[in-house]
């Protein structure tokens, strides 16, 4: 039976004790690796994206967006705390409703990560050509540094940190705790400087209409807002290397979650106040979809001059509101500082991909680790090729809503696994309990697919494609290969290469042939 096939939450626990991971991160490096994985293309370039379908309403929008991650967050910290292994998602969901549902969780944490990843290269780019082109007075074409959605042909720039990410991640390089603290101070910095210079400007005809077209602009901005808070999740990634999980694991994911909040929220005010944020309307007054061509023409007729057409948000804002070198700083700051989010959004995405090789679901070779770099090298290049190619064709926008569709999914099961464990083993030690669960998770649920469908319809029919096929490749493979479904041991990280090893019997059990031992 299918939904059989749980994963034993005793066993995965008594594997993550047989690791040897040094534990090493406290709360404040979670804290400081959340707010690194969270602040970026989110809010540095999404704010254009949500101006576009919202206007000044995307402040309601980053409320909306907040509250739902926040109850996810209260969900995913009791599950972190209570099992501090790898695999995200897909590892609870697997512990506690089964392996179908675990393989779809991980189906669609490949559009999380590797999606997201493709977004944050664009978003990376659209900083980067901004900078050059102001600080040193050139004009770059658009045929080489936007793909055709916006106007060109190919984004190189994107195309290029997402090659240079992968070939770190390949080799081993890992950002240390250090480094990661200095990235995060510096995208911080540059925010703190924005609203520093932007609040003091704000004029509030500016605001006025709040919501140009109604509600359902607010809650579609909502839904592509949704990608500036993802990131937390990835923090339980490094729960085994957590020091004090139990403790250390909910203050990383919610504290870096409230830090960020204030940000957008301040952030947001000072865009709208200082420069307006009203959508650009076509030839007949009716709304542009972001990442449309339609979009692309009307921009240009205007010759760019609003934020909705920018590739780079803050920067230009500040340009506009006569801080050149403030603009060209922060252009600076998110060059420094975004390649970490595509660092550690592939990184989420390879080791994801490893837990679900290592457990029989996908080809073994995608665990194979490289016997000079240690690393799972297969699948690393095999994501790169793949975020070059989303970020090289592809805009920002579209990119972060099919990101979008897959965190959702993978969410609500969080929430639906945290419901469903309390009811089902209501003994198991819990370090930290989510506050009012029977009313946190079902609202976490309910406003995943609220958001859900608040997203454009190519999105949502991307996403039941992709769904499909990933219920194709599981009947066809994963179903005959799955360990736990061949009673095989799962294997660790530190002995990949050794074939899994048939589980004895219980005396008195049947054997796997159907004969009693």
């Amino acid at each position: 039976m299918i939904f059989g096939r749980i994963k034993s939450l005793d066993a995965i626990l008594a594997t993550a004790e047989k690791k040897s991971l040094p534990r090493s991160l406290g709360a404040f490096q979670l804290t400081m690796l959340g707010v690194g994985a969270v602040i970026g293309t989110g809010i540095f370039v999404l704010t254009a994206e949500a101006a576009q379908k919202a206007g000044p309403g995307m402040m309601l929008s980053f409320v909306i967006a907040g509250f739902v991650c926040a109850v996810a967050a209260l969900c995913y910290a009791e599950m972190a705390a209570m099992v501090p292994v790898s695999g995200s998602a897909y590892t609870y969901t697997y512990a506690v409703m089964g392996e179908l549902l675990a393989w779809m969780v991980g189906w669609a944490l490949i559009l999380e990560y590797a999606v997201a990843a493709g977004a944050v290269s664009v978003g990376w780019s659209g900083y980067v050509v901004g900078l050059v082109e102001n600080a040193f007075h050139i004009d770059i074409p658009n045929t080489l540094v936007r793909g055709p959605f916006d106007g060109g042909f190919v984004n190189l720039p994107a195309m290029g940190i997402a090659g240079l990410v992968t070939w770190l991640l390949v080799i081993g390089t890992r950002e240390s705790a250090a480094v990661n603290a200095v990235l995060v101070t510096i995208k911080v910095a540059a925010l703190t400087l924005f609203v520093i210079l932007a609040l003091p400007v704000i004029n509030m005809d500016n605001f006025t209409p709040f919501s140009p077209l109604g509600f359902g602009g607010v809650s579609a901005a909502a839904a592509s807002i949704f990608f500036a808070y993802v990131g937390f999740d990835a923090v339980s990634t490094a729960a085994e290397e957590t020091k004090n999980p139990q403790r250390n694991m909910p203050i990383g994911l919610i504290g870096s979650l409230a830090i960020c909040t204030i940000f957008y929220i301040l952030v947001a005010a000072g865009v709208i106040g200082s420069v307006g944020a009203q959508p650009v309307a076509g030839p007949s007054g009716e709304a542009l979809n972001p990442g449309s061509t339609e979009l692309v023409q009307a921009c240009s007729a205007i010759h760019e001059a609003a934020v909705v057409c920018s590739k780079e948000a803050l920067a230009w804002t500040m340009r506009e509101i006569g801080w050149k070198q403030v603009g060209n700083l922060i252009g600076l700051a998110a060059g420094l500082a975004l390649p970490s989010v595509i660092l550690m959004m592939m990184f989420g995405q390879t080791r994801i991909f490893f837990v679900m090789s290592r457990d029989g679901l996908l080809p073994e070779v995608f665990s194979k680790v490289h016997p000079k770099f240690h690393t799972p090298y297969v699948i690393t290049i095999l994501t790169g090729i793949f975020v070059a190619l989303f970020a090289a064709f592809f805009p920002v926008g579209k990119l972060a809503d099919i990101s979008n569709s897959g965190t959702l999914f993978a969410f609500a099961a969080v929430a639906i696994a945290v419901f469903v464990l309390r009811r089902t083993d209501p003994g198991r030690k819990r370090p930290f309990r989510t506050p009012g669960l029977y009313f946190t998770a079902p609202i976490a649920v309910a406003g995943c697919i609220y958001l859900f469908f608040s997203l454009s319809d190519d999105t949502k029919l991307l996403f039941v494609g992709w769904a499909a096929i990933g219920l194709i490749v599981y009947f066809l493979y994963s179903y005959r290969k799955s360990h736990v479904g061949r009673g095989l041991v799962e294997m660790h990280e530190e002995d990949v290469d050794i074939p899994p090893q048939p589980v004895p019997p219980l005396p008195g059990a049947p054997t796997p042939g159907g004969q009693d031992a």
